[in-house]
């Protein structure tokens, strides 16, 4: 019987996984010919997420979670999950019903019968978010499809279904500072896009602030295009050639037509200083950017720590680690260590 996992990050949402559950546990009784399994990954939640999950998972034999000892973001729990999953299809969705889970069944059948590696999904519409935030979403899917090689879909989800292949593709990309979107794009396999309606949330806030999903953005840009640092150096050669030019004017100026004005010109100069100063700060962070990923490439710190799972319910702490692509270290298995390290973000 062929396999399917559900990997569901979620964080502080007590309220949503009741209503989340009964949608599932309905999808999984439509999915009788499929061995289906659910994955929670607890990214540190502040509220009962995870007393929840650990009585829901005493209950239901096909529901697994694992608990991380802070909150290390979405990024790692995606990670997380998809590499304890085992299943031969692998969805990832979020646990707020915002990504509807009566589309699974429609995704099975279009991975079984069309022939698609990943059947995943996008919005067509952002009813009922605040006009700002969609208006700064449709430009960063611009901007960064102009300056990257992959194509990130506007209105895409991190809501999929994959088949084996493609998951172990995504996990062999041991990056530290991820960015799912743009790895989804970037791994290539024949996809089919679903399109929804925006959905509320079934319970609770939105745990993304506009600060977050800023953050989110540069961590897409500088992930996957080095278009900035390109740009910084057209723009610094085009300003030091404009300053050129206007030097040797002023020069010329001075010499044939005897004319200085030095003091009148103080307010221009004073302007073509601060400007000048300012691009030189914008490169440099810039270029702060990229040497801060590749720091935190270097460290090889844990991208993350499970503190519990729904095998162990002793709260003993296991930290995963990728070394290379296929490698990882658990601090329960003393004979799995290696000198190398961590993972996800």
């Amino acid at each position: 019987m062929m396999r399917i996992s559900l990997v569901i990050p979620c964080y502080n949402e007590e309220l949503s996984l009741p209503i989340l559950l009964e949608s599932l546990e309905a999808v999984r009784a439509e999915l009788s010919d499929y061995a289906v399994d659910y994955i929670f990954v607890d990214d540190g939640s502040k509220d009962a997420t995870r007393r929840i999950l650990r009585e829901f998972s005493a209950q239901m034999p096909h529901l697994h979670y694992i608990s991380f000892s802070r909150n290390f973001g979405k990024e790692a729990a995606i990670y997380a999950g998809l590499s304890q999953s085992e299943g031969d299809l692998v969805a990832i969705l979020d646990a707020d019903m915002q990504d509807p889970p009566s589309l699974i069944p429609e995704m099975v059948r279009l991975i079984r019968d069309e022939e698609f590696e990943i059947v995943a999904t996008r919005r067509v519409t952002r009813k009922g978010e605040p006009p700002i935030r969609s208006f700064f979403a449709r430009q960063f899917y611009k901007l960064i499809n102009r300056m990257s090689d992959v194509e990130i879909v506007d209105g895409a989800r991190d809501f999929r279904l994959m088949k084996r292949e493609v998951v172990e593709a995504v996990l062999s990309l041991s990056e530290r500072q991820r960015f799912s979107k743009g790895i989804f794009s970037w791994i290539g396999f024949r996809t089919h896009w679903l399109e929804f309606q925006n959905i509320q949330r079934a319970a609770g806030e939105t745990k993304w602030s506009f600060w977050k999903l800023f953050k989110y953005a540069i961590e897409g840009i500088v992930a996957f295009t080095t278009v900035p640092l390109r740009l910084a150096t057209i723009t610094g050669f085009c300003v030091s050639g404009a300053a050129f030019i206007y030097m040797v004017y002023y020069v010329i100026r001075a010499i044939l037509l005897r004319i200085y004005n030095a003091v009148p010109g103080y307010p221009s100069l004073l302007a073509i200083m601060l400007f000048l100063g300012g691009l030189i700060l914008l490169a440099q962070g810039i270029l702060g950017e990229y040497l801060a990923r590749t720091y935190m490439e270097v460290k090889h710190r844990p991208l993350y720590i499970i503190r519990e799972n729904s095998d162990d319910h002793q709260n003993h702490s296991h930290v995963k680690i990728p070394v290379d692509a296929d490698k990882s270290i658990d601090n329960r298995n003393p004979s799995s260590m290696v000198n190398n390290d961590p993972h996800i973000g």
